[in-house]
């Protein structure tokens, strides 16, 4: 060990040499956690995603030959009305409404249950009519009910206006009255 307070340098056989030590930061260990964290977050975007019910559109037919045919007898109409009412009816409205039923969400599904064993699978399809007073929950239970009792065929379209007044007559409300021109 050197104790002189000598100011300059000494070079000589008996002094060492001092190491310069590297001021150069590697970054190895910061590019693995990087890849790390990148494989972590991936996964668990695809882990997170929402799971949704699968809801296949048709396409609309430029004519109306063109479109799904269905039979009557192997119909089944559903029309959604406020309160969480349901009303149905199978194959053709009778103008004078005489099978136009009401029923509850308890035991639609033994409606539909009945009407699918009665009924060849190819011809058996649902229509689901909600009108304007109905919730989007019951449109979720209804389509909920359509998977769950694995109902492979079914529509939803617009509900018809005398259908419309049938759902209002039915609920206790006056119907509505047409706009005036």
């Amino acid at each position: 060990m050197d104790t002189s307070s000598g100011g300059g340098h000494k070079k000589g056989p008996g002094v060492k040499k001092s190491k310069k030590l590297s001021t150069r930061v590697d970054l190895t260990p910061m590019v693995d956690l990087g890849f790390l964290l990148i494989t972590f977050f991936i996964f668990t975007t695809t882990m997170s995603s929402p799971t949704a019910m699968k809801l296949f559109m048709p396409k609309d037919a430029d004519n109306p030959e063109d479109q799904n045919k269905a039979k009557e007898s192997g119909a089944l109409t559903i029309m959604l009305g406020k309160d969480n009412n349901v009303f149905y009816y199978e194959g053709i409205l009778d103008p004078a409404g005489a099978n136009f039923k009401s029923s509850n969400f308890k035991e639609i599904r033994d409606v539909i249950i009945n009407k699918k064993k009665t009924t060849n699978p190819e011809d058996f399809v649902v229509v689901i009519k909600p009108n304007e007073e109905s919730k989007y929950k019951n449109v979720i239970d209804i389509l909920d009910e359509m998977a769950i009792n694995e109902v492979k065929r079914y529509a939803m379209v617009d509900i018809a206006e005398s259908e419309n007044q049938l759902v209002k007559v039915s609920e206790g409300g006056a119907p509505a009255a047409p706009a005036a021109n």
